[in-house]
């Protein structure tokens, strides 16, 4: 497996942890891992890896195309995903949105906010996870702890284009939660230092894409998840 490194455009990233969680929700946390990980090994049986479940039938790879096609919404919940490719250090990413309520009624869907991005390697399965500047997608800017309550309610309840990559993908966001949570409070950091500097302008700087990135090994995450958890109940 590939190995993405730890990455900050300024103040450093500390590992996250799941020891500030009640044990009550880090048995959330673990069951997902074990749901991620369950959806992985499903396809892996049958020849098949997450990306390639993405990529079928979509003819050439492209990169900076989104796969699938149009992407995968569910119109239900306001979640939104894609799958893209312009990076060395992978095969390619998973970009991550959600809406609140008042932002996903039938005909007016408004812009979503971005969660995070989930780099994968080349075997289909997840390296990392990283936090990304407003020009990158276009997203509609939340502060961290609006964007944190938000990825609480992503989900995606639908067999379109892939069950088993919507399970995971949903499954990955709520085993993911420390890193998640780390690298949106980072961003926001980091990203207030740049604002007193430089002003708005900065959230269009290309000079400024990747702000901070969290390596990922998942059957080690979910071990150090069932280590802190207790079962609920």
């Amino acid at each position: 497996m590939a190995r993405l490194e730890t990455f900050s455009i300024g103040e450093p990233l500390a590992d996250p942890s799941p020891h500030s969680y009640p044990a009550g929700e880090v048995s959330v946390m673990a069951a997902a891992a074990d749901e991620a990980l369950a959806c992985q090994r499903e396809l892996k049986r049958a020849g098949r890896n997450i990306v390639g479940e993405i990529l079928k039938g979509q003819g050439a790879f492209v990169q900076m195309d989104h796969y699938p096609q149009g992407d995968v919404y569910d119109s239900a919940s306001g979640s939104q995903f894609y799958y893209h490719a312009h990076r060395r250090e992978e095969h390619g990413h998973f970009h991550l949105f959600h809406r609140p309520p008042e932002d996903n009624r039938p005909g007016e869907v408004e812009t979503p906010s971005h969660l995070v991005a989930i780099s994968m390697d080349r075997w289909g399965a997840p390296i990392g996870l990283f936090t990304t500047n407003r020009w990158v997608t276009g997203e509609r800017w939340r502060c961290a702890e609006e964007v944190i309550s938000l990825a609480s309610d992503f989900r995606i309840d639908h067999d379109r284009p892939s069950w088993r990559v919507n399970r995971w993908i949903t499954a990955m966001v709520k085993c993911c939660r420390p890193q998640i949570d780390t690298l949106l409070r980072h961003r926001d950091r980091e990203m207030a230092r740049l604002l007193a500097h430089e002003g708005d302008a900065i959230y269009e700087d290309r000079r400024i894409e990747v702000i901070g990135q969290l390596p990922l090994q998942l059957p080690h995450w979910r071990n150090t998840l069932r280590d802190n958890s207790t079962s609920p109940g």
